[in-house]
C-alpha cells in the first residue's frame, strides 16, 4: 500500500509539475534559450583563447627553429676551428631545443584538431540556437493571437458585434443627412428669383450670367484698332 501511495504522489507531482511547464512554456521557453546562448558565448571565447594560445606556440616554435639553427652554424664553426668540446655543448643544446621543437609541433597538432572540433560545435549550435530564437518568436506571435481568438470568441465578439451596428446606423445617418442637406438646398435655389434667374441662364434662356472665356476675348479682339 505504501509503495502504491508514493508511485500515486510521484505521479501526481509529475502532473503538476508538467502543467506548470505547459502554462509557462514560453517564458521557459526564452529563459532556456537565454542560457543556450551564454553557453554558446562561453564557447566561442574558449575557441577565441585556444586560437590565441595556438598563435603562441607558433610564434615559440619559431624561435626554437631559430635558435636550432644559429647554434648549428656556431657548432659547425667550433668543429671547423677543431674546438670539439665546445661542439658537443651546442650539439647537446641543440638536441634539447629539437626535443622542444616535437612537442610545439604536436601541440600546434593537437590545437588545430581541438580549434576546428570546437568551431564546428560552435557553428551547429548557433544554427540550433537562431532556429530556437525564429521558433521562440513564432510561439509568442502564435499565443497572442490564439488570445486575442479567445477574447473575440468570448465577451469581445458581441463587443464587435456593438461596434458593427454602431457603425452601421452612423453611416445610415450620415447618409440621411445629406440627401436631406441636398434636398434643401434644391428646394431653397427652385424658391429664390436668383435660383430661377440662374436655372434659365444654364439653359441659355436670356444673356448668360457669366461671362465665358470666348466672350472675354471677343471684347479684348475689338479693343485692337485696326492699322490703316
Amino acid at each position: 500500500m505504501f509503495k502504491l501511495i508514493s508511485t500515486l504522489l510521484r505521479g501526481g507531482a509529475h502532473d503538476a509539475e508538467q502543467a506548470f511547464a505547459d502554462r509557462n512554456a514560453v517564458p521557459l521557453l526564452a529563459q532556456q534559450i537565454r542560457d543556450a546562448a551564454q553557453s554558446i558565448q562561453t564557447a566561442r571565447r574558449s575557441v577565441a583563447v585556444a586560437i590565441a594560445q595556438n598563435e603562441q606556440e607558433k610564434a615559440q616554435h619559431q624561435t626554437i627553429l631559430s635558435r636550432i639553427a644559429d647554434l648549428e652554424n656556431r657548432a659547425t664553426a667550433a668543429l671547423t676551428k677543431g674546438n670539439e668540446g665546445l661542439a658537443r655543448e651546442a650539439a647537446e643544446a641543440i638536441a634539447f631545443l629539437e626535443a622542444e621543437r616535437d612537442a610545439s609541433e604536436q601541440a600546434q597538432s593537437q590545437f588545430t584538431t581541438s580549434i576546428a572540433k570546437l568551431k564546428g560545435i560552435v557553428r551547429d549550435a548557433e544554427a540550433r540556437l537562431q532556429a530556437l530564437q525564429r521558433g521562440e518568436r513564432l510561439a509568442r506571435a502564435t499565443e497572442e493571437a490564439q488570445k486575442l481568438d479567445v477574447a473575440v470568441a468570448g465577451p469581445g465578439l458581441a463587443t464587435l458585434d456593438d461596434a458593427e451596428e454602431t457603425l452601421a446606423r452612423l453611416r445610415l445617418r450620415q447618409s440621411q443627412n445629406e440627401l436631406t442637406a441636398a434636398a434643401l438646398k434644391e428646394m431653397e435655389g427652385a424658391t429664390r428669383p436668383a435660383g430661377i434667374i440662374e436655372k434659365l441662364a444654364n439653359a441659355s434662356c436670356g444673356a448668360p450670367l457669366a461671362s465665358s472665356a470666348d466672350d472675354v476675348l471677343a471684347r479684348l479682339k475689338s479693343r485692337i484698332t485696326p492699322a490703316a
